[in-house]
């Protein structure tokens, strides 16, 4: 199991680890589990992006592969949606030719397990990278399928804010609607 996440490695280690202690926390019944990286946001590459790009995918790609397999081999992936996203989108131009701005229009996030396709690729952007352009999925659409998959209507789920009444997909600005397409 230390060799499947990586544990012994010292650059992947400690995220191994974590993926681990997930796996247990669902095993023991934890509902949710979030697993970050390194402390800060190391995936916010606005510098040195083909370095640390690099550096960052090396550290996590091990042991995130692990948890999905791990799940899978245990029986537990059918029920428990893994879901990995950063923070933002990039830009596909560079700053000052070292780095990248956040690029709220086009972003790339996966899951695996809890009732999503397998395999599946969904959704493309323009020539450039800039803007999505097929099969589009907005933040409140895929929040609005991921509370689907976890049994809750994303229209009824309800909680108070700012001296209002809103939702999670914020469906009555919005019109969220979860993406079927994505669901096995």
């Amino acid at each position: 199991t230390r060799k499947l996440y990586g544990i012994d490695d010292p650059h992947s280690g400690a995220y191994g680890l974590r993926c681990l202690m997930a796996r247990r926390l669902v095993e023991q019944g934890v509902r949710f589990v979030q697993v970050t990286t390194s402390p800060g946001q190391p995936w916010d590459h606005h510098n040195s992006i083909s370095k640390d790009m690099r550096k960052i995918a090396s550290e996590v790609d091990q042991g995130s592969a692990a948890l999905v397999q791990d799940l899978a081999a245990r029986g537990m992936l059918d029920s428990t949606i893994v879901m990995w996203a950063g923070e933002f989108g990039r830009l596909p131009t560079t700053q000052n030719g070292d780095g990248r701005d956040h690029n709220r229009n086009a972003f790339t996030l996966w899951f695996a397990g809890g009732g999503f396709k397998k395999g599946l690729i969904y959704g493309e952007t323009d020539e450039f990278g800039y803007k999505a352009v097929v099969n589009r999925v907005s933040v409140p659409d895929m929040i609005a399928t991921v509370l689907r998959q976890l049994g809750l209507d994303h229209q009824k789920v309800q909680y108070p804010h700012g001296g209002r009444v809103e939702t999670p997909s914020d469906v009555t600005v919005t019109g969220a609607k979860p993406v079927l397409d994505l669901l096995a």
